[in-house]
């Protein structure tokens, strides 16, 4: 027969292995501490990011339809007025997630603190309700970051996204916005969504319950691959804003030619191409 002790014992080891287990209890959140946020789903606490690594909006080119709009939204939004979710998708490199920092900056810098951003990782999707629900009790507005949001085979993590956005009991807290960047339209890779058609008993009814994950962004914000003229643009803007020294023609020359050997042109490559003409010419980019 097991003695008292033992089963005190026992009760004390099954007791310590389940708190083990269990989640870490939610940190307090504090949004006055910074403008910018990441949040760390593990602990469930949101770290402050004390500086953003962001370029200016003004030297952000060639997509200005599309930057109007989502500098449109955030104001919107920071003003309490009615604002979408916004998917920024497309070509690799032409500036979707620098576009997303740079409106944050440039609305803040409009109205100071009006808004915080809040970066979550592509991983940690799945504790969004989470982080949503502590948000609803805090005063100031945030817009909640995904860069790179996308899905793979067998990854069911993107149903707690669609609730969240717009479905859900409670709906989205009206002082939250939701921002991600993609290279794909509908999130889903094509052979993912084909081979649901392919298999269901009702196709379409398949195929709509991953493509509607899109529907739940009332913006889609399109980025293509930039023109010759665009990309010089970027890079002629940010010689201007940094004080490269170096002549135009130099300048064309060695910017077409760094583009010819990445076999692409965009935002991205632009920026790679004035750190290494910086580097060169022993300037600093600061």
């Amino acid at each position: 027969m097991t003695s008292s002790a033992e089963t005190s014992d026992l009760l004390k080891r099954i007791a310590e292995a389940l708190e083990r287990l269990s989640p870490p209890p939610s940190a307090s959140i504090s949004l006055e501490q910074a403008d910018a946020f990441v949040w760390n789903a593990e602990a469930g606490r949101l770290d402050p990011v004390t500086e953003v690594a962001r370029v200016d909006l003004s030297l952000i080119k060639g997509i200005d339809r599309v930057r109007d709009i989502l500098l449109d939204n955030t104001r919107r939004f920071a003003k309490g007025l009615p604002a979408n979710n916004a998917l920024l998708w497309g070509a690799r490199g032409m500036g979707k997630s620098s576009m997303v920092k740079a409106a944050h900056a440039a609305v803040n810098e409009e109205t100071p603190g009006s808004l915080i951003l809040i970066e979550i990782h592509r991983e940690d999707i799945e504790t969004l309700p989470r982080l949503m629900s502590q948000l609803r009790a805090q005063e100031r507005r945030a817009i909640i970051f995904c860069d790179d949001l996308s899905f793979d085979h067998d990854d069911t993590s993107y149903k707690s996204l669609k609730a969240v956005l717009e479905g859900g009991i409670e709906g989205r807290p009206k002082n939250v916005i939701f921002y991600a960047t993609s290279n794909r339209r509908h999130l889903m890779p094509r052979d993912m969504m084909e081979n649901e058609r392919s298999t269901a008993i009702n196709p379409s009814e398949a195929v709509e319950e991953k493509v509607s994950l899109s529907d739940r962004f009332g913006l889609w914000l399109g980025f293509h691959n930039c023109s010759q003229s665009d990309y010089l643009d970027m890079i002629d803007g940010y010689v201007k804003h940094y004080g490269l020294k170096i002549d135009e023609e130099t300048l064309k020359a060695e910017a077409i030619e760094w583009a010819a050997t990445r076999g692409s042109r965009s935002g991205r490559v632009a920026w790679q191409f004035i750190q290494d003409l910086a580097g060169r010419l022993g300037q600093t980019l600061g």
